[in-house]
This record gives structure tokens, C-alpha cells and sequence, in this order.
């Protein structure tokens, strides 16, 4: 009689504080490499008149304000990351179980995956909408605050502690998109990586293509001083910016 073959060996999932650990780090590396990149962009998006492009702004940036501009207002985004992380690795075990209570599944599917993901990214806003504001504030040109914590103070001071949360609206909008689950099922490891190499490449362009106009919006009511008795909308500013730049939003 033939011997049954051994059962395929399935690796553990990692520890909570592992996958945690390896995400802060992730994060931190991802914002080194890129904050100047973050910065042209959002020089670009507070620009009302013609940009000049990505390469030109980089490059005066450099030649007239010197290169550690293009760090103005890292601490921000720094001092975001672990709590980011913690809201988001939360957020989404809180409503994946939530949802798939709700649709009495026992586990996850694609549509639980988007509102999942989708609802966990409303409530992460919560944590990132001040941070992003602080760091809007110093990367624009016009910038005069000594750091961080005095734009803390200026806004509270100004607006109120809900000044903090100017441009919520224009984050919730930003969508997510997973693509990971239309990929064929990975037999091997390398396999899953690939996929998961391709989902985040398709993932990320389509998710930069649709969010940028959301993410201008959010710079512009960021970077904006508040009006006493002008509260501005998030379509509303979508549809004017749309109409003064058309394609001119996504340069």
C-alpha cells in the first residue's frame, strides 16, 4: 500500500509586532527615498498658474533655496509612521471582521476586501490629516513657520483645534484599490512575490491616476489660509480646479 505523500508545509504568519516592525521600517525608508519627490509635488499642486514641471521645480528648489529644502518638514511624515501603521493594521482587522460578520462569509472576498480596505483608509484619515497639513505648510514656498510645532500652535491658535483636520474631505475621497485578488493564485513563494510585485505596480499607477486631482485638492485647502466664514468644499474645488487646468491637474 502506498504512503500517503506528507502534507505541504505552510510557513507561519509572522507576529503582529514583526509585521508591524518591518512595516514602520518599510515606511521610514519608502519617506527618505522619496520626501523630495513629495516636496515638487506639492510645490506643483500649490501652483495656480502654469507649472513649470517636476525636473524644473526640482531644480530651482535646489538652486535658490538650497538642498535641504527638499527635507523641510520631514519630522512630520517621520513622526506619522508608527501611528499610522498602528491605525491601519487595526482599522483593518477591526472591519475585514466586521464585514465579513456582516455578510456572514468565514472568509475574505474580494468585495469585503475593497470595503475593508476602503473604510479602514476613512478611518486611518483620522491620524494622518494633521500631519499632512503640518507638512504641507512647510514644504510651500511661502513658508515662514520655524517648524513643526509652531505650525501646531498657528493653526490652533487661528482656527481651533479642528483647523488640524482641514482637506478630511478630499482624503476620504482618495479611493483604494486592490488588484492583488484578480492575479492568478500563486503556486510558490516567488510566484506570490512577483504578484505581488505586479498588483502593487498596476495598483499604484492606477491609484496615483485617480487620487492625484483628490490629493491636489487636499494640498490646495491645506496650504490655503483659512477665510473666517468660507468653508471650502471638496467638489466644489474639484470642479473649478478641473476647469481651470484640465489635464493640466495630473502634470
Amino acid at each position: 500500500m502506498a504512503s500517503s505523500a506528507p502534507p505541504a508545509h505552510k510557513p507561519k504568519p509572522l507576529p503582529f509586532i514583526y509585521q508591524f516592525t518591518a512595516g514602520a521600517i518599510a515606511g521610514v525608508s519608502e519617506i527618505l527615498c522619496f520626501y523630495p519627490l513629495d516636496v515638487v509635488k506639492t510645490r506643483v499642486q500649490l501652483d495656480t498658474g502654469k507649472s513649470d514641471g517636476m525636473v524644473t521645480v526640482l531644480r530651482k528648489i535646489v538652486a535658490e533655496e538650497g538642498f535641504g529644502r527638499l527635507y523641510r518638514g520631514l519630522a512630520a511624515p517621520l513622526m506619522l509612521e508608527a501611528p499610522k501603521r498602528a491605525v491601519k493594521f487595526a482599522a483593518n482587522d477591526f472591519w475585514g471582521k466586521t464585514f465579513m460578520n456582516l455578510a456572514g462569509e468565514s472568509k475574505m472576498t474580494q468585495s469585503l476586501s475593497i470595503a475593508t480596505g476602503m473604510s479602514a483608509g476613512a478611518t486611518e484619515s483620522f491620524v494622518v490629516v494633521p500631519f499632512e497639513l503640518v507638512k504641507i505648510r512647510l514644504q510651500d514656498k511661502k513658508s515662514t513657520y520655524k517648524g513643526p510645532l509652531d505650525v501646531v500652535k498657528t493653526i490652533i491658535r487661528k482656527d481651533g483645534a479642528l483647523g488640524l483636520y482641514a482637506g478630511l474631505e478630499a482624503t476620504f475621497w482618495r479611493s483604494i484599490f486592490t488588484v492583488r485578488a484578480q492575479m492568478p493564485k500563486a503556486e510558490t513563494y516567488s510566484g506570490q512575490l512577483l504578484n505581488n510585485f505586479i498588483s502593487g505596480s498596476i495598483g499604484g499607477f492606477i491609484g496615483t491616476v485617480v487620487n492625484t486631482p483628490f490629493d491636489v485638492v487636499k494640498s490646495r485647502i491645506q496650504g490655503a489660509e483659512k477665510i473666517p466664514g468660507v468653508a471650502p468644499k471638496c467638489v466644489l474645488l474639484l470642479c473649478t480646479f478641473g476647469s481651470e487646468l484640465g489635464p493640466q491637474i495630473f502634470d
